[in-house]
């Protein structure tokens, strides 16, 4: 089943929320955490290209000659908000290997939970590509409200936001910053804490998954 309104979707897959469910264990080890991630990419590669626009072309098969769909326009674009959407942008990789990659550096400010730039790389001609972002975490979401922000400078105007977990009080920055900019996650949680983390969520993404915590 999928929630969905005009701004944000939620993928309430059984898979994806078993797996999920292990991931926010404590407990659980880096490698199997990294595992996790790319495996729920998958399921949500699914969700956030359901509606990707498809042409035809001749191609003959072991019996005969058809017309059959292949998609259109140009290859997609997939950015990382660095370092944690790295996790998610592989898995959907796995399945979407012509897709150009981009990445846009930013880091949280501990004190003013504000973003800093400190990198930006992205695929050209981003005003003619689907251009999905990716991070595990919608928290505060101003990193990812800040992210969005240099996308379009840089001409992107389809823009999809993918993460694992969505905090309210991120959705709505998110919704009131670019509200033509849809977000799928697989679970919206209860609330930020006043370090800005979401709760219950899973920690940190970046450091359970690379194992720095």
């Amino acid at each position: 089943m999928t929630l969905a309104t005009d701004h944000l979707t939620i993928v309430d897959h059984p898979l994806i929320q078993h797996k999920l469910t292990i991931m926010r264990e404590k407990d659980t080890s880096t490698a199997s955490f990294r595992r996790l991630l790319r495996e729920i990419s998958h399921l949500l590669a699914y969700e956030v290209t359901r509606d990707l626009p498809l042409t035809t072309k001749v191609i003959e098969t072991p019996l005969a000659e058809i017309e059959a769909p292949t998609l259109a326009g140009k290859k997609m674009a997939l950015i990382s908000i660095l370092r944690a959407g790295n996790g998610l942008m592989e898995g959907i990789l796995d399945l979407i290997p012509a897709a150009r990659v981009g990445f846009v550096g930013l880091y949280r400010d501990e004190e003013t939970l504000q973003p800093v730039q400190y990198y930006f790389k992205v695929p050209e001609t981003l005003e003619d590509r689907l251009v999905i972002v990716v991070d595990p975490m919608l928290a505060t979401g101003n990193s990812s409200a800040a992210a969005v922000d240099l996308l379009k400078k840089a001409g992107a105007t389809d823009i999809r936001f993918l993460c694992l977990l969505a905090a309210p009080e991120g959705v709505e920055r998110m919704k009131a910053a670019h509200p033509d900019v849809p977000v799928v996650t697989a679970a919206l949680d209860e609330r930020l804490n006043e370090q800005g983390y979401i709760v219950p969520g899973l920690g940190d993404a970046g450091d359970r998954m690379f194992g720095t915590r």
